[in-house]
């Protein structure tokens, strides 16, 4: 049987598909478009990218806030926060020290807290949603008033002095009250600090949790791993992501965030609790020594630089953990 062999002529040429046109816009559109947009513009010109200038600018001049000129005085600010003027360094050293003993219990104290508990409560069968309420409602209460109520607890003649008193334990009571001691005031404010920053990352560990493929922990079970080990050699690398937000959110706030150590101690007794971000507010408002203003702002751009550092190490280590 012959096979007839059907030549197949050249592929005709395809068109290059034109490329897409780009629509035009009526000149009205685009005015419309503008209007609706500018305010926002504007509010972030004003309040944003001015804001920012004016407070980098004011970092290398001394303005007590009253007169209508500035003295520009450069690096001189930095100079006399690090280690130029007797009267501000040692300060701003004893704060740095004491923010950097902050920044490493607070992170850790939060994720030796917040992770069992959401565990605990991912494995809960009954009350589930009393739970999770309970143990957030330290984030939805009022800080301030929050803060006054701890004050009231830790007093000489408080909660905490009458039940160690009650219980047989009254040589750790503290006869001038835990935040009037300069060796217990410190570490009471990091433990108020953590109690506060629990609830929002037991539920960043809760949502984890709640997205790990539970056949992963019934196979590690199977093999024979007890809940120890399944939680540790399979849920908690899982976490690991969650955990480097946890300790950025948590450094973040015990480099920022100064109200605790305001309204509870403003810093004392004598300095042994004054942090960078109180620092920064004392040096704003009230101080009572020369123009301070430029001196704040120069310590708040080194916190900031501080933190910009440390989110870059954060993001380095979350891109080797994912």
């Amino acid at each position: 049987m012959a096979v007839e062999t059907i030549a197949k002529g050249p592929s005709p040429t395809r068109r290059a598909p034109s490329p897409r046109r780009r629509r035009r816009y009526r000149p009205a559109d685009v005015a419309w478009g503008a209007a609706f947009v500018a305010p926002a513009v504007v509010l972030f010109a004003v309040m944003g990218a001015y804001t920012i200038g004016y407070g980098f600018s004011l970092s290398f001049a001394t303005w007590n806030g009253f007169t209508p000129t500035w003295r520009w005085v450069g690096l001189q600010n930095y100079a006399d926060l690090l280690w130029a003027d007797p009267r501000y360094a040692p300060r701003v050293h004893d704060a740095a020290r004491n923010t950097l003993w902050v920044m490493i219990a607070v992170p850790l104290l939060t994720v030796a807290v917040s992770f069992p508990l959401a565990v605990l409560l991912n494995s809960v069968r009954r009350l589930k949603g009393l739970l999770r309420s309970v143990y957030f409602l330290p984030q939805v209460t009022s800080g301030i008033a929050v803060y006054f109520a701890w004050m009231y607890v830790l007093q000489p003649d408080g909660a905490i002095n009458l039940l160690l008193r009650s219980v047989g334990l009254g040589s750790l009571q503290q006869p001038q009250g835990f935040l009037g001691n300069p060796s217990t005031a410190l570490p009471t404010l990091i433990v108020i600090t953590v109690w506060s920053s629990v609830p929002i990352a037991m539920m960043l560990y809760l949502a984890g949790l709640q997205t790990i493929d539970p056949n992963l922990v019934e196979a590690a079970r199977v093999d024979g791993a007890g809940a120890w080990h399944a939680t540790r050699h399979v849920v908690w690398p899982l976490l690991r992501p969650i955990t480097a937000i946890v300790v950025l959110l948590s450094v973040r706030d015990s480099l920022q965030g100064f109200q605790t150590f305001l309204i509870m101690t403003n810093g004392g007794p004598g300095n042994h609790t004054n942090v960078l971000g109180l620092e920064t507010y004392k040096l704003a408002f009230l101080s009572q020594l020369d123009p301070t203003l430029g001196l704040s702002s120069a310590l708040g751009w080194l916190l900031f630089l501080a933190a910009l550092i440390l989110a870059f190490v954060n993001l380095r280590a979350m891109r080797r953990l994912t």
